[in-house]
């Protein structure tokens, strides 16, 4: 079986693409590498992003903020997709990654901009980690090696505008 490589983008890389690439990491069981970058790296990981990880007991340890450049070399690992979670990160003039991947946006409210309580704070983390999740979860279950790059390119777009959680 095939691995692929997936590179998850957002702006500050802090929350969202974090998040995403611990999740894929943990539940795509050695048949995805996922890695995260920013295109205006906050420099940190967001304590939240890290604790709600940490409570679904998905494992964190590397997590750092980096910036997308990292993947835009010639000697980064070879991305077969790139999905980008955060509506600034999509908008943006994006590198030129080498080797083509398939892109999508799949776009999840930003966490670290939620206000309120501490509780509500964490409620929005885990919210757009359950929709980073659900996303992921469709995501492997697509049979990769059979679809072609159309049906593919249109799948990786359906699941960008499903799984949305209720606010």
């Amino acid at each position: 079986m095939a691995r692929y490589n997936v590179l998850f983008l957002c702006t500050g890389n802090s929350a969202r693409s974090i998040m995403a690439e611990a999740l894929l990491n943990h539940w795509g069981r050695g048949r995805f590498q996922a890695f995260s970058a920013g295109s205006h790296p906050k420099g940190e990981v967001h304590p939240l992003a890290l604790e709600t990880l940490e409570r679904a007991h998905v494992p964190i340890e590397g997590a750092r903020s980096k910036s997308w450049d990292e993947f835009a070399g010639p000697s980064a690992p070879t991305m077969d997709f790139v999905l980008t979670v955060c509506g600034n990160a999509a908008q943006e003039a994006c590198p030129r990654w080498p080797g083509g991947p398939m892109t999508a946006h799949w776009g999840v409210d930003d966490p670290a901009a939620a206000e309120g309580s501490p509780d509500e704070r964490r409620r929005a983390f885990e919210r757009a980690m359950r929709e980073l999740e659900a996303r992921i979860e469709l995501f492997t279950s697509l049979p990769l090696e059979s679809l072609d790059k159309v049906a593919l390119q249109k799948r990786l777009a359906e699941i960008g505008d499903s799984a949305r959680q209720p606010a």
